[in-house]
């Protein structure tokens, strides 16, 4: 028997044969250190495969030092917690966008 889906079922990704929600990757952005809660998914088509980069806005205390490691940190981390490999972006803190009403954390620049 299936356990209840987690998350909402109209958030869900699927990139490369695994389920994937925007709260699980929210959920290691948040206990990563040197990295602020604010975040885009971003959907590409590399080659035949479609690939996910996390843009992620750094702490205004995290020092331009300290950005490739908790990076690396957050790819390490989603591999292992939700087994899809992604890439992760560090970006200045206040450069993504905020919302206006609902939120939009996904940016699906795929071709079909």
């Amino acid at each position: 028997r299936m356990a209840k889906i987690t998350g909402r079922s109209d958030d869900m990704i699927i990139l490369r044969g695994v389920n994937v929600f925007p709260t699980q990757i929210e959920e290691i952005v948040l206990r990563t250190p040197g990295l602020s809660p604010h975040f885009q998914l971003e959907l590409t088509t590399q080659g035949r495969l479609d690939a996910m980069t996390v843009r992620v806005e750094a702490r205004h205390d995290t020092p331009a030092d300290r950005r490739e490691p908790a990076a690396a940190e957050l790819v390490r981390a989603v591999k292992e917690t939700v087994g899809i490999s992604v890439t992760c972006e560090v970006v200045d803190p206040d450069s993504l966008e905020r919302s206006i009403g609902k939120l939009q954390r996904l940016r699906d620049r795929r071709t079909t």
